[in-house]
């Protein structure tokens, strides 16, 4: 019977993982979105924001933004990491107490940034193949994942010029990206 329920456990923190995880990545990515000025009207960043708006509403009339950064998602990312620790911590049998929180704070952020480099990272790679798979052509995901990560390639750009029609600013970046994750022990 121990078996069933540690296997049970088991996969209940995993479904639970999985879900707070994809939702706080689209709560990063709706950061992201706005911090770049994408299109609003893209289909996606319409999904992104009604997901998100039943938890972010209510936080925004507490923590304003300011100079076109969106706190209130930073926030809400935070907390919800920070429950998704304790979360797995009690099915793991651990009870979390107030001395935990400091721990899980630190821990939270860690992952958040480990986050937003996963978004960069895999907006990168989905990027790089479509170039190759097909050029040109628009589809709404890959506008949104140009505008997320084109201040970051303008900036190599202006060190990296394209070489020969070759592009290397997104190769630099991702083993940048790859470096600090290593660094942060993803």
């Amino acid at each position: 019977m121990g078996a069933l329920s540690s296997g049970l456990t088991s996969s209940l923190s995993f479904l639970i993982q999985t879900l707070g995880g994809l939702y706080i990545m689209a709560v990063l990515v709706r950061f992201l979105l706005q911090l770049v000025r994408a299109d609003f009207y893209n289909p996606i960043s319409q999904a992104i924001v009604k997901a998100t708006s039943p938890l972010l509403t209510p936080i925004r009339k507490v923590i304003p933004g300011y100079a076109g950064i969106d706190f209130a998602s930073l926030v809400l990312a935070l907390v919800l990491q920070i429950i998704l620790l304790f979360v797995d911590a009690a099915l793991k049998g651990h009870v979390p107490t107030l001395t935990d929180i400091p721990d899980a704070l630190f821990l939270s952020t860690i992952q958040i940034a480990i986050s937003f480099l996963k978004i960069y990272l895999y907006s990168l790679i989905i990027i790089a193949i479509a170039s190759w798979v097909a050029p040109g052509s628009y589809n709404p995901g890959l506008m949104l994942l140009h505008q997320i990560t084109e201040p970051l390639t303008k900036r190599v750009r202006a060190f990296i010029p394209p070489l020969g029609g070759l592009d290397f600013s997104l190769m630099l970046l991702v083993i940048i990206i790859m470096s600090l994750l290593r660094f942060l022990g993803a």
